[in-house]
């Protein structure tokens, strides 16, 4: 049988992100695949420490010298059929774990080579699922896509397979927008928003699992 495993980049294990991510894994199980899901806030990990250790040349290629919570993670991904990666969008990027977690996983298996670019060991079927409070108008105002191709670049070329992505605009980020200084948004706009879209966000999740291993 088949494995995806899915890594859920937010501290919030049952936010946005943790039920798109779900709800992709609900695809791959209906597809035929074991599913599992990870929750990198409940690691106790660092992210890349540029030692260059899995560069060197008297030293096996592909292998990070940290050992933390992380180490056996990334041994089951290498083992893996498929990788989704969710994302929230912090301050304009990645969540902090979320890039830490790519710096392990991607830099460890790129090396200096034109000839050999990545020593991952097969090709993994991959995607990133994005959630944001943007909207998708702030996103094209501000090359949100643009920026997040590089990662999406470094993943297909080190993972040896195309990178697909999935967006989910002007999520909620509160239950009661009361509580918070946060004034410049509408909240019956945005519950209007998340009634009318989450469901086909969730949808789409749930194609993108089904269907990530078929290609």
């Amino acid at each position: 049988m088949k494995k995806v495993i899915a890594i859920n980049g937010s501290p919030r294990r049952n936010g946005n992100t943790a039920e798109l991510l779900n709800q992709a894994l609900k695809g791959a199980q209906e597809a035929g695949a074991e599913t599992e899901l990870i929750n990198l806030y409940s690691l106790n990990f660092k992210g890349c420490i540029s030692c260059f250790y899995c560069k060197r040349k008297d030293k096996e290629h592909g292998t990070c010298a940290m050992k933390d919570d992380l180490t056996p993670i990334i041994e089951r991904i290498k083992e893996a059929d498929a990788l989704i990666m969710g994302v929230p969008v912090y301050f304009m990027n990645l969540s902090s774990g979320m890039c830490a977690f790519i710096e392990r996983l991607l830099f460890s298996n790129y090396i200096y080579s034109n000839e050999i670019p990545t020593v991952f060991p097969k090709s993994l079927p991959n995607a990133f699922i994005y959630t944001m409070n943007m909207t998708e108008e702030h996103v094209k105002q501000f090359g949100m896509r643009e920026r997040f191709a590089v990662h999406e670049g470094f993943a297909s070329k080190i993972l040896q397979a195309e990178t697909k992505t999935l967006y989910a605009y002007n999520t909620t980020q509160f239950s009661d927008y009361a509580k918070y200084e946060s004034s410049i948004f509408d909240p019956q706009a945005k519950a209007a928003y998340r009634e009318e879209m989450f469901p086909k966000q969730c949808a789409a999740a749930y194609e993108l699992g089904k269907t990530l291993l078929a290609d």
